[in-house]
């Protein structure tokens, strides 16, 4: 009986041991695979296919739209671009990788410029960014020392939520939050106005058509590459019309995709300059758009929206730096090309009759994580509008 009884624990023992081992002559994994070792920035321009590698390079800048890499007076510690020689300068032999926040103080240029022409390596998904082969979502940046890899743990924690984004508006009113607001959001990634297509195609999708955008005035579905100066092609439209203030098409305020939004080629070219305000003939083409000779009314669905843009324009663009528009809302319509937009007391109307949507909240994400790396305040907090402009 002793004997049965000490039998049984020994029996599970041996079969336990047996199984193991058989899974390691199998050849079966035992944990989850690692990735590989590091994979030269070559390699990874050409694998980009999602999967999660360590890439090593070195730094040779930073991208600030798809073909532009500056490499010095770096505008933020956002992206780095890497290269297989420290002395590479053609942007398509380039991997752009995102910085996430817990790493931007340790290997964000603008903070560390001594960095340009060190070896990295970081770790993440191979994708695109800024529209060209890329590196997001990275969970991990280390420098090259003497041929071994110095892990570099973050140096911040990451942001718990939007209210540490926003923190230091925190309690404020009037001219003190719109300042501060600024202060936040300016200084964001530029990237330059052919870069915009590529943008709008992904901020603008049509949720139920991958394949589709939806156009701003019409709220039509289209394909996203029928854009093109064709009557029934989309175009890129400046919410804030570019020749108030007269900015055009140059990087900054001309390229800033948190006003720039798909519209039907003839819908764009009736609204022109032209200020908002309710009232006028419908459009024929857009209907539940209105304009007259000196306005133009959008359909209620998106009449919030146009607002919030307007309100970041005005936020976003104060003037203080040397080619930037000093922007601002009045209360009257042909501003021409003075640095105004109006109509305020109808967009803040507007801003109340229709309120924050998904769609709205999605854009601002993309924005914020794939291109410019700043937010619209006033979608994520609709309230600072009466705060400001009260």
């Amino acid at each position: 009986m002793m004997l049965k009884k000490s039998s049984a624990p020994l029996y599970k023992v041996l079969f336990l041991v047996t199984l193991l081992v058989a899974l390691v002559i199998s050849g079966l994994p035992l944990q989850h695979p690692k990735a590989a070792t590091a994979i030269s920035v070559s390699q990874a321009i050409s694998s980009q296919n999602n999967s999660i590698q360590t890439v090593e390079g070195y730094v040779v800048g930073q991208p600030t739209g798809t073909t532009t890499v500056v490499t010095s007076n770096y505008p933020n510690d956002y992206a780095l671009a890497i290269a297989d020689t420290p002395t590479e300068t053609n942007p398509s032999k380039m991997l752009y990788v995102q910085i996430p926040s817990t790493f931007r103080s340790g290997f964000g240029l603008q903070t560390n410029p001594t960095l340009k022409g060190k070896q990295i390596a970081a770790t993440g998904n191979l994708t695109a960014y800024f529209s060209h082969p890329g590196l997001k979502n990275v969970t991990m940046m280390s420098k090259e020392t003497s041929g071994t890899t110095d892990p570099t743990e973050p140096t911040n924690p990451p942001a718990s939520s939007v209210e540490e984004y926003y923190s230091p508006a925190e309690g404020k009113t009037g001219t003190e939050l719109k300042s501060a607001l600024h202060n936040i959001i300016d200084d964001h990634t530029e990237i330059s106005y052919s870069a915009v297509w590529d943008a709008l195609r992904k901020t603008d999708e049509d949720p139920t058509n991958s394949n589709n955008i939806i156009l701003l005035y019409t709220g039509r579905s289209q394909g996203k590459f029928t854009n093109g100066s064709g009557s029934n092609d989309w175009n890129r439209e400046h919410v804030w019309a570019k020749s108030h203030g007269d900015f055009g098409t140059s990087m900054g305020a001309g390229t800033d995709i948190h006003h720039l939004r798909p519209t039907d080629m003839s819908v764009n070219s009736t609204r022109n300059n032209l200020d908002f305000d309710n009232g006028g003939k419908e459009h024929t083409e857009a209907l539940g758009n209105y304009y007259d000779s000196d306005s133009w009314e959008p359909r209620d669905e998106v009449k919030g929206d146009v607002a919030r843009m307007l309100f970041y324009m005005a936020v976003r663009y104060e003037g203080d730096v040397s080619d930037e528009p000093d922007l601002e809302l009045n209360n009257v319509v042909n501003n021409g090309s003075a640095p105004y937009h109006g109509k305020l007391s109808v967009l803040l109307q507007w801003h109340q009759q229709d309120p924050v949507d998904a769609s709205e909240r999605r854009r601002n994400e993309i924005i914020y994580s794939d291109y410019q790396h700043n937010r619209n305040p006033f979608i994520d907090h609709p309230e600072w509008v009466s705060a400001i402009w009260n």
